[in-house]
C-alpha cells in the first residue's frame, strides 16, 4: 500500500497563496476561475482605476492610480458643491485660463493614465488562461469601459481647452470691470448688416441690454436704425454736434441722419482713430464708441460695454443652439426685395415664412429678423427683439452644454465684445439669475409712444428710468 508523500515546501507555499491571495496568485489550471477573476479585475479598473494593480499587480502602479482617482473625485464633488451652492466660485475657476488650463492637463493626464492602467489590467487577467469565449468578452468589455472612461475624460479636458481658448478670442484682456451704473450693467449690442450688394457696413440692429446688477432682471431697449437728430453724451461726438445729429447732403458719409449712418461718417468719411483714439487699445471700434454716445444720449443712461454680431455668421449661432421657437404673426418673404416699385412679392421672394409656431433654424431665423418689404421698419424691430428674448431662452444650461463646442464656434466667429474677462463670471451668474425673470423690452416707436422722426428724448428718458426703477407701491392710509 503505497503512501502520499507530503507536499514539498515550495508547493504547499504556492498551494497557501492560492488559496489566501487568489487574485494575485491565481489557479491558472482553472479556466473558469481565471475567466471569474479576469472579469472581477475589468470592473474594479473601471470603477476604482488603481485597484486591479493594488490587488493583483504592482502596487506602486495601483496606489498612484488610486491616489489619482481619489483627487479626481474630490474635484469632482467640490465642482458639484460649488455649483449648488457657491457658483460665483464656479464661474470664477470656470472662466479663469490657469484654472482652464490646469483642468484641461489633470484631464487628458487622466485619459492617459486610465489607458495605462486597462492595457496593464488586461495583462494581469492572462487572456490566454481563460475560458474561449469569456477571453474575447473580457478584452471587448476592457476597450469598450476604456474607451468610454478615458475618451470622457479627454472630452471634458477638451472642453476646457476650447472654453480658455473662446474667452480669449472674443473677449478682452482681463481688467478691473466698471462698476454698474444706477444698478445696472447697460451693454450696447450692436448687429452689422453687411449682405451683398451694401457699400458698407451699417449697424441695423441697435438695442441696449440692461441687466440689473442684483437680481439679472434684463432690459432690452430697441433704437430705431433711423431715428434722427438725436443728442449725443459728453464726448467728440457732441462737440462736433452740440445741437444733435445733423443730416448730410453728401452720399459718401451717408444720407440723411440716422443712428446707423455713423460708422461710415466716423470711419469712412472721418478719421475715427483722432476722435476715438484709445477706441482700439480697448478692444472697440471709434464707429463703436460714437454709437455708444449716440445711445447713452437717447436714453440718459451710462453704456460702457457693447457686443457686436456680424449678421453674416448669425445662423450659425443659432443652428449651434439647434434652433429657435417663435411664434410667427404674419407672413413673410424671404430674399432681397422687389427689382422695381411695386412688384408683388410672390416674384421676388425665394421662400416664405408661414404664420403660426415655428421652429427655425439659422437660415429662417435670419430671414425672420431681416425681413421688411411687406412691414414696417417698426415690425422688424420688434421680431428682433422677439428673436433675441428666443435666444436667451434657449440659452440654457443643458442646450449649451450638449452643443458646447457648435456655440463656442459660432460664438468666437460672430461676435465681438469689449467685455473684460474680470467680469464674466459675474455676469454668468446673472444670467442663470436672469432665466427666472421676465425679459422687459421698450421700443422707441410710435406702438411705444415715442415719434421716430421728431422724438421727444426728454420723455424717452424718463420712459427709460421708469422701466429700469419702477415705482415702489406705496400702502394705502387705514382710514
Amino acid at each position: 500500500m503505497s503512501v502520499a508523500s507530503p507536499p514539498r515546501p515550495r508547493e504547499a507555499r504556492q498551494s497557501h497563496l492560492i488559496e489566501d491571495r487568489p487574485l494575485r496568485h491565481p489557479d491558472t489550471r482553472s479556466p473558469q476561475f481565471m475567466s471569474r477573476r479576469g472579469w472581477w479585475l475589468v470592473l474594479f479598473n473601471f470603477l476604482i482605476p488603481g485597484s486591479a494593480q493594488v490587488l493583483a499587480g504592482n502596487r506602486r502602479l495601483g496606489r498612484f492610480g488610486l491616489g489619482a482617482t481619489i483627487v479626481m473625485w474630490i474635484l469632482l464633488v467640490l465642482a458639484v458643491l460649488c455649483a449648488l451652492l457657491w457658483q460665483p466660485v464656479l464661474f470664477t475657476l470656470g472662466t479663469n485660463w490657469f484654472a482652464l488650463t490646469a483642468a484641461q492637463i489633470l484631464l487628458w493626464g487622466y485619459a492617459v493614465l486610465w489607458i495605462v492602467l486597462t492595457i496593464d489590467t488586461l495583462r494581469l487577467v492572462r487572456l490566454v488562461k481563460t475560458g474561449n469565449i469569456a477571453r474575447f468578452g473580457i478584452a471587448m468589455l476592457a476597450i469598450v469601459l476604456m474607451v468610454a472612461a478615458s475618451g470622457g475624460a479627454a472630452y471634458a479636458g477638451n472642453l476646457a481647452g476650447v472654453t480658455r481658448n473662446t474667452i480669449q478670442i472674443i473677449f478682452g484682456e482681463s481688467g478691473p470691470p466698471v462698476p454698474p451704473s444706477d444698478g445696472y450693467y447697460n451693454i450696447l449690442l450692436l448687429g452689422a448688416d453687411s449682405g451683398e450688394g451694401r457699400d458698407s457696413m451699417r449697424f441695423d440692429s441697435i438695442s441696449v441690454v440692461s441687466v440689473n446688477a442684483v437680481t439679472g432682471r434684463t432690459t432690452i431697449t430697441g433704437i430705431p436704425r433711423d431715428m434722427p437728430n438725436f443728442p449725443f453724451a459728453p464726448g467728440p461726438m457732441a462737440d462736433k454736434y452740440p445741437n444733435g445729429h445733423q443730416s448730410h447732403a453728401d452720399p459718401t458719409c451717408g444720407w440723411g441722419s440716422g443712428i446707423n449712418q455713423l460708422r461710415t461718417e466716423v470711419e469712412v468719411c472721418q478719421d475715427g482713430n483722432l476722435l476715438y483714439p484709445d477706441a482700439t487699445a480697448n478692444g472697440s471700434a471709434p464707429a463703436i464708441e460714437a454709437t455708444k454716445d449716440a445711445a447713452e444720449g437717447i436714453m440718459g443712461i451710462e453704456i460702457p460695454y457693447y457686443v457686436f454680431i456680424d449678421m453674416h455668421g448669425f445662423a450659425s449661432l443659432i443652428d449651434a443652439l439647434g434652433g429657435v421657437d417663435i411664434d410667427v404673426a404674419e407672413r413673410l418673404p424671404k430674399g432681397g426685395g422687389p427689382q422695381y416699385e411695386g412688384q408683388p412679392a410672390d416674384e421676388w421672394a425665394i421662400g416664405w415664412i408661414e404664420a403660426g409656431p415655428q421652429h427655425m433654424d439659422g437660415d429662417t431665423a435670419q430671414w425672420y429678423a431681416r425681413s421688411r418689404y411687406t412691414t414696417s421698419d417698426f415690425d422688424r424691430m420688434q421680431r428682433q427683439r422677439i428673436l433675441q428674448q428666443a435666444m436667451l431662452a434657449q440659452f440654457t444650461p443643458q442646450t449649451v452644454l450638449t452643443r458646447f463646442q457648435d456655440v463656442a464656434a459660432a460664438g468666437a466667429d460672430i461676435v465681438q465684445t469689449d467685455l473684460p474677462q474680470s467680469l464674466i463670471p459675474f455676469l454668468a451668474e446673472l444670467a442663470v439669475k436672469a432665466q427666472e425673470e421676465p425679459v422687459t423690452t421698450i421700443e422707441l416707436t410710435p406702438d411705444g409712444g415715442v415719434n421716430e422722426y421728431e422724438p421727444d428724448f426728454g420723455y424717452v428718458q424718463q420712459m427709460v428710468r421708469t422701466a429700469l426703477h419702477p415705482p415702489t407701491p406705496t400702502a394705502e392710509p387705514e382710514g
